[in-house]
């Protein structure tokens, strides 16, 4: 096994030792999702263009996602003859890429007002691993995303790939699983079980055929973690699978993903088949006698197919439908044989575990969570993007420290942690150390990694209101509690945020939600009320508001604001909010200056945002009663009378 795996290896190495010492610069362009939805596959061909009409040896490969998604397309130069070490530069567009060939490759000069982090006084160029999403992160899942080409094998094989699954073919497969349960590693899908436990209840069943899914069903709202994953380094979870199935005794695997991850799947399938040929998956790996067969299965996009049962029913043919447990899948799973269903951030996880044992591991985190979380984080938050941290990291140190904190000098509010299925925390949990018991005592829970940063505009009614619309549509139907009990709570919180709340309301809202958990069968239907109870529990005087008062304190809900103009503000003449607005509500006044009719208003907010910064004329209240009445003219709305008593058209 080791002498397959060093002949492989060392062609590999001989292959990136013949890339570092070719003296041609290297451009690498972040083609993730996140970065070709930012324009990196124009920014790539531009570079592309550029280097071949200046005559230049370049050579320009791409690679995965660096967690740096507000920055998006990222782009390293590393071009040793210039005496700089490797620059990473942001926001890099079409033009900006044909400007960094004309001034750094063919002028020597880098352009410091666009390298990321640069102090430009002192021409100091920061290393990557000096910027806040990396001086903070422990990267054990993301080590190598955003620094190898996801579509080349070679170069993950050189940066010790597969290792740890060549290393795993020496231990008997009890041993395996031994080092996994002594590392603590639980499950990173939300519901945290032992990862080494579910494995060793698999491994003790006797049948014949037993079955590895990689879960990467990822659709909470915001959360793009798994997806990420695949794009950026497809090879370290399929290597967790190998090893996972080498240990259980599993002779077929199965990524399960969405198929509205269309990259990521691309990329799978193909680095599946590169493994392959390499001998690395497949017949006989590594001239032993494990064999193991790799599929991809696409998804159609239900939530509830990210519950393992649902997701079963999905890849047997049949609607994704939760089931009743036991049997557990790692007894009864996958056409009725024992299967062990782990997630992409789980398998990825297994293999350093593997290289570098369990007591180093363990020394990650904390005692009861140990290793580290990926998150994606969103929402009112000045750096978004991907972050991987040792768990037990409070939340103030992830929002503010690592992504920057709240933007435009606002104020947080909350932070919603666990998608749809978490909990809405205020400010008084800002210090909690990020683990599975911490959070799950506050009332909310790790979930997938999807974390929604609000800041004070933010209204958690209509959040809560949101993320009911979406569980209760993503419901199979299949319990009663889940299917009616989240349609009557959806219809509760439409009602107060269209300023129809009655009394009684809140506590309806209480009793529903309590009684939704307690009734419905599968994880979708308990932790689809967790938004409200969370809310409710630490927000409850919004929701009062919104009932009693008819008023948003984070106007936010339409039915209850109302946009005026300022007269005294308003510029005569200045007509940038009549042009924008798409209902004809702004008029002109008497004196030339704008009013809006409430009656035509459709709360959109283009007015406030088309009116010029030197004015800042339009105000938003709640309730809409605050908003001052100012009537329409008699004449068309089109023509307006002038202070010298002529007309004129607007």
């Amino acid at each position: 096994i080791s002498r397959s795996f060093n002949t492989i290896r060392q062609d590999a190495v001989n292959r990136r030792e013949t890339l570092r010492q070719d003296a041609a610069p290297k451009i690498l362009i972040g083609t993730a999702t996140c970065g070709i939805a930012s324009g990196a596959l124009d920014t790539q061909l531009a570079f592309e263009q550029a280097v071949s009409q200046g005559g230049l040896e370049a050579r320009i490969g791409t690679v995965g996602c660096i967690g740096h998604c507000y920055a998006e397309p990222v782009v390293i130069i590393d071009y040793p003859a210039s005496g700089f070490p490797p620059i990473f530069y942001h926001e890099v567009t079409a033009g900006k890429a044909r400007m960094l060939v004309k001034h750094f490759l063919e002028g020597g000069d880098p352009l410091f007002e666009h390298v990321y982090g640069a102090t430009i006084e002192n021409d100091i160029i920061p290393s990557v691993m000096e910027f806040s999403r990396f001086n903070q992160d422990t990267r054990v899942v993301m080590e190598k995303c955003g620094r190898i080409d996801p579509e080349n094998i070679h170069e993950y094989i050189a940066e010790g790939g597969y290792a740890s699954l060549t290393r795993a073919l020496t231990l008997a497969p009890e041993n395996i699983i031994a080092e996994i349960k002594s590392s603590g590693l639980r499950g990173r899908g939300g519901a945290g079980f032992p990862t080494g436990r579910k494995w060793e209840l698999a491994a003790g069943r006797e049948a014949g055929a037993k079955t590895i899914i990689c879960n990467a069903d990822e659709g909470d709202p915001g959360a793009y973690m798994d997806r990420t994953i695949l794009e950026s380094n497809p090879h370290q979870v399929l290597e967790g699978m190998a090893i996972c199935a080498y240990a259980v005794g599993a002779q077929k695997a199965v990524v399960y993903v969405r198929s509205e991850y269309p990259l990521a799947v691309n990329i799978v399938t193909r680095a599946i088949e590169k493994a392959n040929k390499l001998g690395l998956l497949g017949r006989g790996i590594l001239d032993s006698t494990f064999n193991l067969e790799i599929e991809v299965f696409q998804g159609s996009g239900a939530f509830v197919c990210g519950e393992e049962t649902g997701l079963i029913q999905s890849i047997e043919g049949f609607r994704g439908m939760p089931r009743c447990r036991p049997p557990y899948p790692v007894e009864s799973g996958l056409y009725g044989q024992p299967t062990v269903i782990n997630n992409v951030k789980t398998l990825a996880s297994v293999v350093p575990i593997i290289e570098k044992g369990a007591s180093w591991y363990k020394e990650i985190g904390t005692a009861g969570s140990p290793g580290t979380a990926v998150f994606s984080v969103v929402g009112d938050v000045v750096h978004p993007g991907l972050v991987e941290i040792s768990m037990g990291v409070t939340l103030r140190t992830l929002i503010f420290d690592i992504c920057g904190g709240i933007p435009d000098q606002k104020k947080f509010k909350a932070v919603q942690i666990g998608g749809p299925s978490g909990g809405c925390l205020p400010a008084d949990f800002l210090d909690i150390p990020i683990d599975f018991d911490s959070l799950t005592e506050a009332g909310a829970m790790m979930g997938s990694g999807g974390i929604v940063v609000m800041d004070e505009d933010s209204c958690v009614v209509d959040v809560s209101r949101y993320f009911i619309d979406f569980t209760q549509k993503e419901s199979c139907g299949k319990c009663t509690f889940c299917r009616i009990g989240t349609r009557h709570l959806l219809s509760i919180l439409e009602r107060i945020t269209a300023g129809e709340g009655r009394p009684g309301d809140l506590e309806q809202l209480q009793l529903l939600s309590e009684d939704i958990q307690t009734g419905s069968l599968c994880g979708l239907g308990k932790t689809a009320p967790n938004p409200v109870l969370t809310s409710l529990k630490y927000f409850r005087e919004e929701y009062e508001a919104h009932v009693n008062e008819k008023r948003c304190p984070g106007m936010m809900c339409r039915a209850l604001i109302a946009y005026y103009i300022d007269l005294d503000k308003c510029a005569r003449g200045c007509d940038a909010c009549v042009g924008c607005c798409p209902t004809e509500a702004v008029f002109t006044t008497s004196t030339r200056k704008k009013g809006i009719d409430q009656n035509l208003c459709v709360k959109c907010g283009e007015c406030m945002v088309a009116c010029p910064p030197q004015y800042d004329a339009v105000r938003k209240v709640s309730p809409p009663s605050l908003a001052p009445v100012i009537e329409r003219p008699a004449n068309s709305p089109d023509e307006v009378q002038t202070e010298t008593g002529s007309s004129q058209t607007s």
